[in-house]
């Protein structure tokens, strides 16, 4: 009866370890997974928090040595906004001051001129003149301010910029009065480098406090730059909404002493001054016996930019619809800056019907965009109930099968 109670006894003992030891593998697991450096091509400062681990025992600032730094941190006001990596705490995140200016509202909640005048010292004098010179009627239709931070390290050859935040920015949802801000930056004019922030819930003055560090840059191409900030708001259940945009070339800012701390009004999108959406021309065959519709895209011109740089990146798209359900779909290579593409592409299409009285073709011409959704330049649409040039091409097409026929196409909006 003894051998029974001492081998349950052991089981019992056995089993607990096997427990404990399997909890503490999986804790180590987790751990290890958290640890790890996301794939960025570029380094991502959120909230001032460094992801990557080389600049989190480094003292020294971006673009300025320690004699520059005190003489920076003496010639800033006590209660300026400037962001002082070395004062946060364990989590990343900048301690909460109470003090007030004698005199001056909050500093979370002043306007954007008791911003101006605080860091007067570091704020370009376009801008602050931009800013104290607005009537009554301006501020009404204004789009909201815009913060950032400039910088350059000499020693990595690394540009770098904050996006602090943005204030008085207008409801893009009706209903809330609220937008779900965000903000796209593009460094012109050769488009490489694109950014964006993460979206803010139900915010009118987002407060963003992310970095973005962009290496192999050197500093004397900084003065032929531009960048470009592109202010949306997100929409779940369609395009998102463009607020508006701030446009900052660099030609005669010095970076050389350190930071440089800078506002902007936010602007509506620069419209496109073109009269049209430009020209397509494209080439149908309908071949009756193999029952298939031949597509080809052969240019594209006086494409109107899409962005301040002047230059779009198109490819064309290119719906097959029967009985207005899409059952195919093709595009084209994208064509780098240029607004008149010579694409040369064929596409065949099964059709399903006998005839082409229920097809209809459909051509989108859209700029491409790695860091957000693509912008349609233009639309053309080919098909019996179409109007104008469309229709009469599509009227030829079933008239004369077996022959390739191409026509200029003038895009409508997209």
């Amino acid at each position: 009866d003894e051998i029974p109670t001492v081998v349950g006894i052991f089981s019992a003992f056995g089993l607990v370890f096997s427990v404990s030891l399997f909890a503490w593998i999986c804790c180590q697991r987790k751990s290890s997974k958290s640890n790890k450096t996301p794939p960025y091509k570029f380094v991502h400062v959120l909230k001032g928090v460094d992801i990557y681990p080389e600049n989190l025992n480094s003292k020294k600032k971006f673009g300025a040595d320690d004699k520059s730094e005190a003489k920076n941190k003496s010639a800033m006001p006590k209660n300026s906004l400037h962001l002082d990596l070395e004062k946060r705490d364990l989590n990343g995140n900048f301690p909460k001051t109470t003090t007030k200016m004698q005199g001056s509202p909050d500093p979370e909640n002043s306007s954007p001129k008791h911003f101006a005048e605080r860091k007067k010292d570091s704020v370009s004098p376009d801008s602050l003149k931009s800013i104290t010179s607005l009537s009554s009627e301006d501020k009404q239709d204004k789009l909201g301010t815009l913060f950032f931070s400039l910088e350059y390290n000499f020693e990595k050859k690394a540009f770098v910029v904050n996006i602090k935040e943005a204030r008085g920015l207008p409801a893009m949802d009706e209903q809330s009065m609220t937008s779900d801000p965000y903000i796209k930056m593009t460094i012109l004019p050769e488009k490489k480098h694109k950014v964006k922030t993460r979206v803010l819930r139900k915010t009118l003055d987002p407060a963003f406090d992310e970095t973005f560090t962009f290496y192999g840059i050197p500093y004397s191409q900084i003065q032929d730059l531009t960048l470009h900030f592109m202010v949306l708001s997100f929409d779940r259940f369609s395009r998102d909404d463009v607020i508006g945009e701030v446009l900052i070339p660099l030609a005669g800012i010095e970076l050389s002493e350190g930071r440089l701390l800078m506002d902007r009004e936010i602007i509506k999108r620069n419209v496109r001054k073109s009269s049209g959406r430009g020209e397509l021309l494209v080439s149908l065959c309908y071949q009756s016996t193999t029952n298939t519709l031949t597509v080809v895209v052969l240019k594209a011109r006086h494409l109107p930019k899409s962005d301040v740089s002047g230059l779009s990146d198109p490819y064309v798209k290119v719906n097959l619809y029967h009985a207005k359900k899409r059952i195919s779909k093709k595009k084209t290579h994208v064509k780098k800056c240029t607004p008149n593409a010579v694409f040369n592409e064929l596409f065949v299409f099964d059709i399903p019907c006998e005839g082409l009285d229920d097809i209809s073709i459909e051509f989108l011409v859209l700029d491409s965009d790695r860091g957000s959704r693509n912008e349609v330049i233009g639309r053309l649409t080919l098909g019996s109930s179409a109007e104008g040039t469309g229709g009469e091409h599509w009227k030829e097409i079933c008239e004369y099968p077996r022959r390739q026929i191409a026509k200029w196409h003038m895009l409508c909006d997209g």
